[in-house]
């Protein structure tokens, strides 16, 4: 056996409840609000079923469909959305991304990890890319993150 070990797969965990998905969307809405960001905010559970879908005053309804995508997405693939949308960036042969019908490739969706497994998804979509991902952190770090805040938190390994 090598001494440098292989990551091993995130594996699905049991979904989310719906308590700790409020507590989730929760953060992320006291994110937007403190920045004045009409969101739509989405999670899902591990299996990339609609948990909550919250979508703040003035939220433009295009946000709607984008936010559960990025949290279906992030579930589907166990990754970021950003990491599909560097790809794209990229170019190449990153392009045969544009194939696919299943994936949204823009960032603001994470998958929600527990204990090392995942158990659900957050999408968020509404404003620049970057903004959508500051909050879908912030309510990402309800479930990601252990410690009294999650801006000096340390994030739980997988």
């Amino acid at each position: 056996m090598s001494s440098s070990a292989t990551p091993q797969p995130i594996p699905y965990g049991p979904p989310i409840t719906l308590e700790l998905a409020k507590q989730v969307v929760a953060a992320a809405e006291q994110e937007a609000m403190a920045n004045n960001w009409p969101m739509v905010i989405a999670v899902v559970d591990s299996s990339g079923h609609l948990v909550i879908l919250h979508k703040l005053d003035h939220a433009q309804l295009g946000s709607i469909p984008i936010a559960q995508r990025k949290a279906e997405t992030a579930v589907s693939f166990k990754r970021p959305t950003k990491a599909f949308e560097e790809v794209l960036a990229a170019g190449g042969l990153g392009l045969r991304l544009l194939a696919a019908d299943n994936l949204c490739p823009l960032e603001g969706g994470l998958p929600l990890l527990r204990n090392g497994e995942l158990i659900g998804g957050i999408g968020v979509s509404g404003m620049q890319p970057t903004q959508d991902a500051q909050v879908a952190a912030a309510g990402a770090n309800v479930v990601n993150y252990n410690g009294p805040s999650p801006r000096s938190a340390r994030p739980v390994t997988a």
